[in-house]
């Protein structure tokens, strides 16, 4: 972040008690139970990657950013709590905006975390009138653009960490974190990262946050030094098997150099986007046009997925990790991330509903949390069917599939979209900025 030595702590405007006001009026996010209706929802067997249809949505929890008043109605016992209870899956929410107590109903009904990203605020403050108090005061105060925007990021991120705060406490750091993402120009910035990192722990002063660091190349050191001081760290933008054994190592060489005795509140997740692979590899496997071609289509992500849990399951056991666990260490989950279905013509949970196990995280945002609070099938799947998952692997680079172009393609992607949102954010809060100026003259 350029400008990360101009930055200070956030102001006491922002403090967590202006926000909990749930009558005030102002667009908000909208918790409730709608009817809705989608042609796909998937049932997954226990013995097979593949999916099969089911029935349309009815009167799904559906968040929306609206105009509307209040907090929505109660949630009930839902799938979300069965998915942590029973099978040790800790469903997250990927979203997050203005006022957080609109996450009260959601917790209520079973998520335990959430997640962000530049994109998301990107949503969230140019679409809702939500920020504009605290912006203007930032502005006419004298804070530069991207000042003023890390200190409505950070508000958000602290209102919401309160709300988790009590699953955090309750699993003894093991759950209950909420996640805010380091500035997306940083990514090829080894040093920089690891400053944002720790200047983003210090103002949000909560322990129950994720510092959010991409997996690029650059960025592996990053984590591991991050790690070693003792900040807990959310790994983003991972696609690849090799590139996701560098963010382990990365963690286990960072608790190592700690030198601390006690690592139980060091934690981690692993970020292992799904459905953005199936969207490239669909493509490459439409070019190539075989029938054996076109019947991999909207397979390689879930099996990558699953040899992902392998190779997790294998680096955190033997005598290194061992070690580490001597120490309270905790292992890194796997989350699952990018877990709406981007293509209509998939079932609504294939990025959901195949990938439940025990210690792994899967953050939802609206579709996706929508689709299995409705027709979720609760049970392991993940490890249901290892070798049809090396099938999977070994078909498509037979047919000529690079998994390392795959990945590589997909980070530079991921990157730079959220580059962009960033940017355009910081464009349209200068000109908020301009035409406050010009009012306040």
């Amino acid at each position: 972040m350029a400008s990360i030595s101009k930055l200070s702590n956030p102001s006491p405007a922002s403090s967590l008690s202006s926000t909990f006001n749930p009558r005030a009026s102002q667009p908000k996010c909208l918790i409730g139970f709608l009817t809705t209706t989608t042609n796909f929802s998937s049932k997954v067997s226990s013995s097979k990657l593949s999916i099969r249809s089911k029935s349309s949505l009815k009167g799904s929890l559906v968040v929306r950013c609206s105009q509307g008043d209040g907090n929505g109605s109660p949630a009930k016992r839902t799938y979300l709590h069965d998915l942590y209870e029973k099978e040790g899956q800790s469903p997250w929410y990927d979203n997050l905006c203005r006022p957080v107590t609109d996450l009260l109903p959601l917790i209520a009904s079973g998520v335990r975390g959430v997640t962000s990203n530049p994109a998301i605020f990107q949503k969230a403050i140019s679409t809702s009138n939500a920020y504009n108090d605290q912006f203007r005061e930032l502005v006419l105060s004298g804070k530069d653009i991207e000042s003023a925007y890390w200190e409505l990021v950070v508000k958000d991120i602290q209102d919401a960490s309160k709300l988790f705060e009590s699953i955090y406490d309750q699993t003894d750091a093991g759950d209950g974190y909420v996640s805010v993402e380091v500035s997306p120009r940083l990514a090829d910035d080894t040093q920089g990262t690891i400053e944002a990192a720790k200047w983003l722990h210090k103002v949000v002063a909560h322990p129950n946050v994720y510092i959010k660091i991409p997996a690029t190349a650059p960025c592996i050191p990053s984590i591991k030094e991050v790690i070693a001081n003792g900040i807990s760290v959310n790994v983003t933008l991972i696609f690849s098997l090799t590139r996701y054994e560098a963010v382990i190592d990365a963690y286990l060489d960072g608790l190592e150099a700690s030198g601390l005795n006690d690592l139980s509140k060091v934690t981690s997740v692993a970020s292992f986007f799904v459905s953005r692979v199936d969207t490239l590899i669909d493509k490459l496997l439409e070019k190539i046009g075989t029938p054996e071609a076109l019947d991999l289509r909207g397979k390689a992500a879930v099996a990558q997925a699953a040899l992902a849990y392998q190779l997790y399951q294998k680096k955190f056991s033997g005598p290194r990790w061992e070690a580490l666990v001597k120490k309270g260490a905790k292992k890194q989950r796997l989350l699952w991330a990018s877990t709406s279905v981007k293509n209509p013509a998939y079932p609504d949970t294939l990025y959901v509903a195949p990938l439940i196990g025990p210690d792994t995280v899967s953050t939802m945002p609206d579709q996706a949390l929508q689709a299995f609070i409705d027709h979720g099938t609760v049970s392991r799947t993940i490890d249901s069917n290892v070798s049809e998952a090396e099938g999977i692997y070994s078909a498509l680079e037979k047919l000529g599939i690079d998994w390392s172009y795959v990945g590589n393609q997909l980070e530079i992607e991921g990157v730079d979209s959220f580059k962009k949102s960033f940017d355009s954010l910081l464009d349209t809060l200068q000109e908020k900025a301009n035409s406050l100026k010009l009012v306040s003259l």
